[in-house]
């Protein structure tokens, strides 16, 4: 019997992706293994929202396979949460913080039970956990950017997924909620939560996260930091010199 630990969280092999025809993504192949938190990095238009979209079946592929824990998508997708960037979202929409949060309960509900108690216990807790428990009844419309970020996460904590993709999480935040939101990434990868961000601050990569793949339409490298996060690899997927390679 395969031990579901050693089954790739992820597992993609051969992905193309084309916008009219234009290729995004490339023969794209990875494999990204549980419990790690792996970084998308790349410059504007590399494809790497796209990767994301791809995996999640919300963008037609024109060739290749996606596995998620050894499964299709469709089988797996009460096990993943998705947090797409802020300006995907009508932030003006007349709903209250509570229940923005709350709607990550209906991915193991489905759309006929309403929350009860247990649901309504979980989105208190993940408010508290990401600090947004004052704003529970405040109109999200209301919200900083910081603050609308802190919302997407708490949602997700109240799904209890097992893999996390987060589209660029920590753009335009504040300092204390960046922390605030690593902390919280870290901690569910040390309950063995696989986390996927795309992420544009090569600065923090080195700190942030375990592997790193380096995205330009093609895959140019993929896998630990320490291995492939070097100025040749930035260089190749940016296409400019790296005078300062970033530090732990």
């Amino acid at each position: 019997m395969k031990n579901e630990k050693l089954v790739p969280a992820v597992y993609v092999d051969g992905l193309t992706v084309a916008y009219r025809e234009k290729p995004v993504l490339q023969n794209i192949a990875v494999s990204i293994p549980q419990g790690t938190i792996e970084a998308i990095v790349g410059p504007n238009g590399a494809g790497k929202s796209t990767l994301l979209k791809a995996i999640l079946g919300i963008v037609p592929r024109m060739s290749g396979s996606i596995l998620v824990c050894g499964e299709p998508f469709k089988r797996q997708h009460a096990r993943i949460a998705y947090v797409p960037q802020r300006s995907a979202v009508d932030w003006d929409f007349p709903t209250t913080v509570f229940d923005v949060v709350l709607m990550g309960s209906y991915s193991s509900l489905g759309w006929i039970k309403r929350p009860g108690k247990i649901e309504k216990e979980r989105t208190l807790l993940a408010l508290e956990k990401t600090g947004m428990s004052d704003y529970a009844h405040r109109q999200i419309s209301e919200l900083s950017g910081g603050q609308q970020q802190r919302v997407f996460l708490a949602r997700a904590l109240v799904q209890e997924a097992d893999i996390y993709f987060m589209d660029e999480p920590f753009q335009g935040v504040d300092a204390a909620t960046e922390a605030t939101l690593i902390v919280l990434l870290k901690e569910l990868k040390n309950t063995g939560k696989t986390i996927v961000v795309v992420h544009h601050d090569l600065q923090t990569v080195v700190a942030y996260f375990d592997r790193v793949m380096l995205l330009n339409v093609q895959c140019i490298a993929e896998g630990a930091v320490a291995d492939v996060f070097t100025a040749e690899h930035i260089q190749k997927t940016y296409g400019v010199a790296c005078a300062v390679l970033p530090s732990a």
